[in-house]
């Protein structure tokens, strides 16, 4: 699907859907501003942002669907359905970056990194394609997930081979984060209760313009990377596109 109609159809899917997600969600969280507002969010939320931050150009704020996993297992969310639908977006935007790849995803990658780099990755890539794309899919930042998950649509790793590696990747990082949010549910939830009165509303604040300016970088970053992969190659820049 071209690149101009994919966001904007799912931001659109995401406005019509959030509501009905965010009824489901807002019964499980205890009352505070900044818990209302991940609420509000929903599953369909959390599934966007997933999207977004398994494609080659991920929010710049990393580690925010980690986050929402977190908070919506610490309030007592569903473990199963919070994973399940932070690794189907997750897939999503895996099956992107890697189609994208296997377009036009080695000349953008040239231009983004340097020579050396380039070479290593290809090289894992061809060595151990499997443990090339998993090791970062499970890893936290900073460890990069974009230059791998493009470069195995450039070599031609199978869809198949790519698509198992990486799903399985993210569903064990997502459950991670979800165990972490059953473990420590408790404090973190005592935590927000404790601040919530006097920091409430500036909490909200940051949290809001934390994630509308990322998500207006991230689509603007899309259309860049897009148009950079049809245009024709240029010689390398050696500057990182650091996620």
């Amino acid at each position: 699907m071209d690149s101009h109609l994919l966001f904007p159809a799912a931001l659109m899917a995401f406005s019509h859907t959030a509501a009905g997600a965010a009824k489901i969600a807002k019964g499980s969280f205890h009352h505070s501003a900044a818990l209302d507002f991940f609420s509000s969010l929903g599953l369909a939320g959390l599934f966007l942002i997933a999207v977004v931050n398994s494609t080659f150009v991920p929010l710049p704020v990393p580690g925010v669907a980690d986050i929402l996993i977190i908070l919506y297992v610490a309030a007592h969310m569903n473990p199963f359905s919070v994973v399940a639908i932070a690794t189907l977006g997750s897939a999503t935007g895996g099956l992107i970056s890697h189609t994208a790849g296997s377009v036009g995803g080695m000349a953008f990658l040239r231009r983004h990194i340097s020579p050396q780099t380039l070479s290593r990755i290809t090289f894992w890539m061809e060595s151990h394609p499997i443990l090339t794309v998993a090791l970062p899919a499970i890893l936290p930042p900073p460890m990069p997930l974009w230059p791998f998950i493009l470069a195995a649509g450039a070599v031609h790793m199978s869809r198949r081979e790519f698509m198992w590696s990486f799903t399985l990747s993210r569903f064990l990082r997502h459950g991670i984060a979800a165990w972490l949010g059953i473990r420590y549910g408790s404090r973190i939830l005592h935590l927000w209760s404790r601040f919530n009165d006097r920091w409430a509303d500036s909490i909200l604040v940051a949290v809001w313009s934390m994630l509308g300016v990322s998500l207006i970088f991230a689509l603007w970053r899309l259309y860049r990377a897009a148009r950079e992969l049809r245009s024709p190659p240029q010689p390398p820049s050696g500057k990182a596109f650091l996620k």
